[in-house]
């Protein structure tokens, strides 16, 4: 809405987690190089701990940039799990084949144990990334703990990197965790920016976003870091709000006032933790005034000069015409569908994860059950189906085409789960709980910074990736796909994937808007197996209702 009028190519304080916008603060980098520090010492684990929206995940981001080529990574983003789904999933992110539906700890730890051996053998090393890991029980961490005892004479076999809240600090300091704690070679806490970071940071945003003139006044920009604390989300939210405020009024610059402004609207008139109120006030004001706006402007006050100043910039910001008096018939009537925030703050409605797998299940159209237990990915693998764990963007959602569950976070630190089963420009439908609701893809960046999880049906029966080198059934079926997509015929040798299939597997990732390396990781065998318009898998552009 307002790019265009401030000279931006795009919106520069979007949540999504666009990498041209990485911002590393000095406390940023000095995170990193703990991190990087502590895995280049061969250590047992390293702890990174922060508040809400200080960046603990631009951190984690930028190492996985930094992690030479022969580290792999599994990364776990919730970890609400027992001590058995904890080791299905690392498996699963490492490709470590396991006996289907096997609930034995053992044999899953054999499984992992072959695995870190083997990849020791080859010169790799094995590297566990586990989010939101405040919320590890102490059994799954003695677990963990455990599974750092696999080491040759020389090194472990596998690293941890522990990221999560303060609480985090609090669990590991327990008398019950002490042989963990002493495993630690490398902590860190993130604190939130200084003043002069959050200039430097909004300053960068915007020249990213294609102006470098000062939008934000410097009395503004100290007004946004005291309010959001230093704190860089909460800064985004309010940064974004202040230029649509700066918009809608028809200001060239953004002031402390629109600033303060936009806090209230993001943050609420008191503090964090009532974070809703101010929005369903506003809510509440504009379906009255929709009723009333007829017969105000009957009888003359057509001239935006005639309402509050708060009414003011509501009406202004429905409009497109920045700056200028916008007469009272012009408002659009409210539709009446609630706001994302609305619904995230109904506590009737239930955003659980184990709810939003259940509905993405249900999508597939299997009948999944309702309840508290967390279905997680070993329902779908039960089924056939395979989880694919990423953090993205909408790009990377329309590329892959396929519905998944979406991490939420409000500002209060709260974790939702929805649905996101349609994208049609820019608007997405969600399902959250049993409400579905269409809303502009910019609402919902307000909350979702990136993780998402979707399953996908994969017709293959060993580990993944494929890549040159090996020989298998599952390169036979890799050849047929790409065949009937090319029209290209197969190999004498089908079942060896050679130099010239890794060619044509990298024309295919080229065309889909993949990493062109030629091996067939997941979200190059996604596209593979994307079914037809109107086939029976659902799609992001055509799912099931």
């Amino acid at each position: 809405m307002y790019a265009q009028y401030f000279g931006l190519s795009e919106r520069p304080f979007s949540l999504a987690p666009d990498p041209r916008y990485l911002y590393l603060s000095d406390v940023h980098r000095e995170a990193l190089a703990h991190l990087l520090y502590g895995i280049g010492e061969g250590g047992s684990f390293v702890v990174l701990t922060g508040e809400v929206g200080t960046g603990k995940t631009t951190v984690c981001r930028a190492l996985l940039e930094q992690l030479p080529v022969d580290v792999d990574v599994a990364m776990i983003f919730n970890p609400r799990l027992t001590s058995v789904e904890m080791v299905s999933l690392v498996c699963d992110e490492l490709q470590i084949p396991y006996p289907a539906g096997t609930t034995s700890l053992k044999v899953l730890v054999d499984a992992l144990s072959r695995a870190l051996l083997d990849a020791h053998a080859r010169g790799r090393r094995t590297v566990l990334i586990i989010d939101e890991a405040q919320n590890l029980s102490s059994r799954v961490l003695e677990e963990i703990r455990l599974l750092t005892n696999l080491e040759t004479t020389k090194e472990k076999l596998l690293q941890v990197i522990l990221i999560g809240q303060p609480e985090l600090a609090d669990h590991l300091a327990r008398p019950n965790l002490r042989q963990l704690a002493q495993r630690v070679t490398a902590r860190y806490h993130l604190r939130p920016f200084t003043e002069a970071e959050t200039h430097r940071y909004v300053q960068h945003r915007m020249e990213i976003a294609g102006q470098r003139q000062p939008i934000f006044t410097r009395l503004s920009v100290r007004t946004a870091h005291r309010l959001s604390r230093g704190i860089p989300r909460l800064l985004n939210t309010i940064c974004d709000r202040a230029l649509l405020g700066a918009y809608a009024t028809g200001q060239t610059r953004v002031k402390e006032q629109i600033v303060r402004r936009a806090a209230k609207e993001v943050m609420g008139r008191r503090s964090l933790r009532r974070p809703w109120i101010l929005g369903a006030a506003t809510a509440a004001v504009v379906v009255v005034l929709g009723g009333t706006l007829a017969l105000l402007a009957s009888r003359g006050l057509s001239s935006m000069g005639a309402w509050p100043p708060f009414l003011t910039w509501s009406l202004r910001a429905q409009t497109p015409t920045p700056g200028s008096a916008v007469a009272a018939t012009a408002v659009e009537p409210p539709t009446g569908e609630p706001t994302l925030a609305l619904i995230l703050g109904d506590p009737s409605i239930t955003a659980d994860r184990a709810s939003a797998f259940a509905t993405l299940y249900r999508l597939w159209q299997l009948d999944a059950p309702t309840g508290p237990a967390d279905l997680g990915c070993e329902f779908g693998r039960r089924a056939g189906l395979r989880c694919l764990s990423r953090t993205g963007t909408w790009t990377v959602l329309r590329r892959l085409n396929l519905p998944a569950v979406l991490e939420l976070t409000t500002p209060d630190g709260a974790k939702h789960y929805v649905v996101v089963s349609e994208l049609d420009g820019d608007r997405a439908t969600l399902r959250v709980g049993e409400r579905r609701l269409t809303l502009p893809t910019a609402e919902i960046e307000r909350f979702w910074d990136g993780p998402f999880v979707m399953v996908w049906k994969a017709p293959l029966t060993g580990p993944l990736p494929l890549q040159p080198g090996i020989r298998s059934r599952d390169v036979v079926w890799l050849r047929e796909k790409l065949a009937a997509i090319d029209g290209t015929s197969s190999a004498a040798d089908g079942a060896l994937y050679d130099d010239e299939l890794k060619k044509r597997v990298a024309t295919f990732q080229q065309s889909e808007s993949l990493t062109p390396d030629g091996i067939a990781g997941e979200e190059t065998l996604v596209r593979l197996t994307a079914a037809p318009p109107g086939g029976s898998t659902p799609s992001l552009t055509g799912a099931r209702p």
